[in-house]
């Protein structure tokens, strides 16, 4: 197989990933912050580093893959508030729908997945060592890592100081030294949830956690660390400064992390996602009416640096691509593998190409026929391909006759036809034919979709 390339946003260029221990790969993802439903955002952070990892997993004879839930936040605290509720129950409601949501996804949960309040010991022990190096500084119970301390800041989102300050979550506040220093610990009231520290009862800062949970769960360096675009800056940048300048080495920003992935956003028809355009698509919804293989497969349709666009399109071309590939294997059913062939997945090796292996998939479903000589071959092929895309993995999936096939695709033909000439008592009449066949229907601007009733 070729060399696997990956885009390493620390240098901004693909490289040729080179592993620390060939043996043994090591990485990381930021995960979700559960104080709410997951949206198609997260989910898209946890299909891309759950495929990547597949793919690492047939290269690689071991593979540790951590990825975090977020369960200490002042967005949770004012969940809590919202809605009555203790926080803990808040938290294990969320991380419980947020591991269904991406299982209905195909999505493996990680090996580790570290809760950030079990690891209060060790953000603490790592704020105390930057302190002691003068890489922070306490003031009025809070605790801030002095940005200008640390000569590299900004070599991982490629900011100047202006565009660090500008670009800062961290609220400018009285007792800091610099504009730019952002809070490792922060004081908690009565109301708050808090921990006991040399600095008195607080709370971790966002940054701190991700450092200190993968400093303990995989040591330093590891191989890769990867999460959504949005969190280049500052919240990876913060996780370097710190890392580097407690148990890493202050001089190379790769002491941490060797490579750095970041996934790209999601829109939604175009448009930005916000609660205030009321488009925010919840996981939770859309596997309500979509069986889980087809958003994930529309979610790896677009390439994972890119923007991907959620709309009615890319769920259609996913579950039309899907029925296809079912059908076929539907046909090989009786056919046995004697042997994989790890270059079906070789697309995959040149930065996660997803595009690249679903044109193949495509072509596949353009060309098969059931009278092909080299079954064995496709079937090896389809599989393998299917448990690193994270498809191919219910055998109820729209799985019907050629002969079926046929006959839905012609009424669906005869339908759009009578509606075209205005004939809409016999376009409800096949809708309804299709119906009592099982098949449920649904008219898009790209086409008419169909799939078996539950």
């Amino acid at each position: 197989m070729n060399a696997l390339k990956i885009f390493n946003t620390l240098n901004s260029k693909k490289e040729i990933f080179i592993p620390i221990d060939k043996n043994h790969i090591k990485i990381y993802a930021c995960g979700p912050t559960v104080y709410n439903f997951a949206h198609i955002g997260n989910a898209r952070m946890a299909v891309v580093f759950d495929t990547f990892v597949r793919t690492l997993r047939v290269i690689y004879p071991k593979v540790t893959y951590v990825s975090n839930i977020t369960d200490i936040d002042d967005k949770i605290i004012e969940a809590a508030k919202e809605q009555n509720a203790e926080i803990t129950e808040i938290t294990e409601k969320y991380t419980q729908i947020y591991n269904e949501d991406m299982s209905m996804l195909n999505v493996l949960k990680p090996d580790i997945q570290p809760k950030a309040t079990e690891y209060i010991p060790e953000m603490i022990e790592l704020i105390k060592d930057l302190i002691s190096k003068e890489f922070a500084y306490e003031k009025d119970g809070h605790v801030l890592f002095h940005v200008p301390s640390y000569s590299m800041y900004g070599e991982l989102s490629n900011r100047n100081r202006e565009e660090q300050i500008a670009g800062s979550r961290v609220e400018v506040a009285p007792f800091k030294k610099d504009p730019s220093d952002f809070v490792l610990w922060k004081p908690s009231n009565n109301t708050q949830p808090g921990w006991d520290s040399p600095w008195g009862f607080g709370r971790p800062g966002w940054h701190t956690e991700c450092s200190a949970m993968s400093e303990k769960t995989l040591g330093l360096p590891f191989d890769i660390h990867g999460g959504g675009r949005d969190l280049i800056f500052p919240h990876h940048e913060n996780e370097i400064a710190q890392s580097c300048c407690s148990s890493a080495n202050i001089d190379e920003p790769d002491s941490y992390a060797k490579y750095w992935m970041h996934n790209g956003f999601v829109t939604i028809d175009g448009e930005k996602m916000s609660k205030s355009l009321g488009n925010i698509i919840l996981v939770n919804d859309l596997i309500q009416d979509h069986h889980g293989e087809v958003i994930r497969l529309a979610l790896l349709s677009t390439h994972y640096r890119k923007g991907l666009d959620w709309n009615e399109k890319i769920i259609h071309q996913a579950k039309k691509l899907l029925n296809k590939i079912y059908i076929i294997l539907d046909d090989l059913k009786n056919i046995n593998i004697t042997s994989s062939d790890n270059e079906a997945i070789a697309t995959l090796l040149d930065d996660l190409n997803t595009p690249g292996l679903i044109a193949e998939l495509n072509k596949i479903a353009k060309e098969y026929s059931s009278d092909a000589k080299d079954k064995e071959q496709i079937k090896s092929k389809l599989m393998l391909i299917g448990s690193v895309l994270g498809i191919f993995q219910d055998k109820s999936f729209n799985q019907v006759s050629d002969e079926m096939q046929q006959k839905i695709e012609e009424l669906i033909i005869k339908r759009e036809n009578a509606k075209k000439d205005k004939n809409f008592d016999m376009a409800d009449q096949i809708r309804n034919e299709l119906n009592e066949l099982g098949i449920e229907i649904k008219d898009t601007s790209d086409g008419t979709s169909w799939n078996l009733k539950s």
